[in-house]
């Protein structure tokens, strides 16, 4: 009996033996996704304009993420922020301006120059340009001598690098608790039927003397502009 199933089994061998010669499945490889592009992309040029990239944690302390920023606890403007609490004192963060937050502590006073990009979290309603979910890429400068037209510029050819060298941009009054003055930034686009209108890509200004004080800064000393996209 064994040597017929042996027997059995070299035959069942012989016929079904593989030709290790013959071409393999062809599988399609990845790609990186396109967030991550646009992310690795501001990094590169902002980097070239002599910032350093700051990360920091997705679950935030409430200190950090609203009081820091001139978000004191019941501030009015926390409405629109307000969700995913975890507990009390921590929340899924609403902007990456904890980051430029404990970044200015570290720093003990020093100029800095920094973007800060990633994952936040937000009680929007989902829709074409809102979601409650988003990547977003926050940049801040402190220094000396640093002006409105600083801002205005560094906002003109971040937008001509991300979409055409001749992009236009409009700069719109508004309020942010964390900058003073403040504005809304609009880009132009043309639409498919050749027509053009602005649409809003950031939010920026220059940061508010009591952020400055927070952060371990003079405001009598230096000041800086910061920009949220």
């Amino acid at each position: 009996k064994n040597e017929l199933l042996a027997k059995e089994l070299e035959n069942q061998l012989a016929k079904e033996s593989i030709d290790v010669s013959a071409p393999g499945y062809n599988f399609k490889s990845g790609s990186i996704h396109p967030l991550s592009l646009i992310v690795e992309d501001l990094e590169d040029y902002f980097i070239g304009q002599g910032f350093n990239i700051a990360e920091g944690p997705e679950l935030e302390l409430d200190l950090y993420n609203f009081e820091m920023m001139n978000l004191g606890k019941g501030h009015p403007a926390r409405e629109m922020h307000d969700s995913f609490y975890i507990t009390e004192n921590e929340l899924l963060r609403t902007h990456t301006s904890p980051v430029q937050a404990r970044y200015m502590l570290a720093s003990n006073g020093r100029p800095i120059a920094i973007i800060s990009p990633g994952k936040t979290y937000r009680r929007d309603a989902d829709d074409a340009t809102h979601s409650h979910q988003f990547m977003q890429c926050e940049g801040l400068v402190i220094g000396k001598d640093l002006s409105f037209g600083h801002l205005k510029e560094t906002l003109l050819q971040m937008a001509r690098h991300l979409f055409e060298p001749d992009r236009e941009i409009r700069l719109r009054p508004s309020y942010f608790p964390f900058t003073e003055p403040s504005v809304e930034v609009d880009v132009m686009f043309t639409k498919k039927d050749g027509s053009k209108r602005w649409i809003e890509v950031l939010g920026a200004g220059i940061v508010h003397p009591e952020v400055l004080r927070m952060g371990g800064y003079d405001s009598n000393e230096v000041s800086g502009f910061a920009f949220g996209i």
